[in-house]
């Protein structure tokens, strides 16, 4: 492997994975919801905003809908 590189005559080219990448958004939840994925964060050593995706997707992939039935 040599020592130096020389990058300057390299042509830049756009990240394909770009699209795959997560957006970050803007929403509105309980305390006890956060408190709740915090907490269990704290037990996993996942980060709480991942356990957060992980269920979404979750839901996603097996077609959950919420029970929309007030009472």
């Amino acid at each position: 492997m040599k020592k130096e590189y020389d990058f300057s005559k390299m042509k830049s080219r756009k990240n394909p994975y770009a699209s795959k990448l997560k957006r970050q958004v803007t929403i509105r939840m309980s305390d006890n919801i956060i408190e709740y994925f915090k907490a269990m964060a704290e037990e996993t050593g996942i980060p709480y905003q991942s356990l957060i995706n992980l269920y979404l997707r979750d839901c996603v992939s097996q077609n959950r809908k919420p029970d929309l039935s007030w009472q």
